[in-house]
């Protein structure tokens, strides 16, 4: 552990601050975090928070949710220009639109995404959560933003529900290409394709498994398999190939790195300590919006 590692822990402590991480955030990143997870096991740690300050290490949408469920808490985004592409690619008349044109759909709404297209929303949902809360609403058609691949891939797991999909995508998972797929597995046929459901159906189609980055994890750690490679963003693999060291993980392509996880560092983590970054703040009518969707997903989740 290093002096700036060793300076945040001693100041984390001493200011009642709890560090959350995303998996994708980098090793040393996680390694001075209270936690690292997934955006719903995030969600849920945020929700239950007793400490003054949050750090969520991770991109804006993240942050926004710990200040939406625990909003007497001070949130902070270390790095504060880390963003979504994907929720930028969705606004709330957007959803309003889409609720003028099917007006009997529910809409469900991925957590990448803002809190203002959360609050016009009926219920959040995560990878790991979203066909059981596909599946738990009365209606029959269903309005599913911003991701196209993940509503597309709940589509065929759910099919006694229409599923509306918006055109919205995370350009790393998408770049992914069946060619690329075909490939790694035909350089190491011996190995398991772990695949995020942010990536193309024609990707999934060759596919071991599939599920949220936590259930890669999973997948990895328990499986008797020796050889896997993974179908998410770089972080997993170096998660996986730091803990797993008897296991061999290559990556379904090069390059496969989301630069806005990436964007935190340990200075910046710093800086929120002392009082050096602004913290998360919401307009009034989101905050009770989006908190609405939010808590829906946690419950069922």
């Amino acid at each position: 552990m290093n002096e700036i590692q060793k300076k945040i822990i001693s100041l984390k402590k001493e200011r009642g601050a709890l560090i959350l991480s995303h998996y994708y955030q980098a090793l040393p990143v996680q390694d001075i975090s209270d936690a690292v997870g997934d955006s719903f096991a995030l969600a849920k740690l945020a929700q239950k928070a007793e400490q003054d300050i949050i750090i969520l290490c991770g991109v804006r949408f993240m942050a926004e949710s710990a200040k939406i469920l625990n909003p007497g808490k001070t949130v902070y985004l270390p790095f504060e220009a880390a963003g979504c592409p994907m929720a930028d690619m969705i606004c709330p008349d957007d959803v309003l639109s889409l609720r003028r044109k099917y007006p009997k759909a529910a809409v469900v709404c991925y957590v990448n995404s803002s809190a203002a297209v959360k609050a016009v929303s009926d219920i959040c949902c995560t990878s790991s959560s979203a066909e059981a809360i596909v599946r738990s609403l009365p209606n029959r058609q269903i309005i599913f933003v911003p991701d196209r691949n993940l509503g597309a891939y709940v589509a065929k797991k759910v099919p006694e529900k229409e599923i509306i999909l918006f055109e919205g995508y995370c350009p790393i998972h998408n770049g992914v290409s069946p060619e690329d797929a075909v490939a790694a597995k035909k350089a190491s046929p011996e190995a398991c394709l772990l695949v995020h459901p942010e990536c193309r159906p024609d990707v999934l189609a060759h596919a071991d498994y599939i599920g949220s980055t936590a259930g890669i994890l999973d997948y990895a750690r328990n499986t008797d398999a020796k050889e896997m490679i993974i179908g998410t963003e770089i972080g997993v693999y170096d998660i996986l190939k730091r803990e797993l060291p008897e296991k061999k993980f290559l990556m379904v392509k090069d390059e496969f790195v989301c630069p806005d996880m990436k964007k935190t560092e340990l200075e910046d983590v710093l800086a929120c300590l002392e009082g050096k970054r602004s913290p998360i703040e919401l307009p009034e009518n989101e905050m009770l919006g989006a908190k609405a969707s939010l808590e829906r997903m946690v419950s069922i989740g």
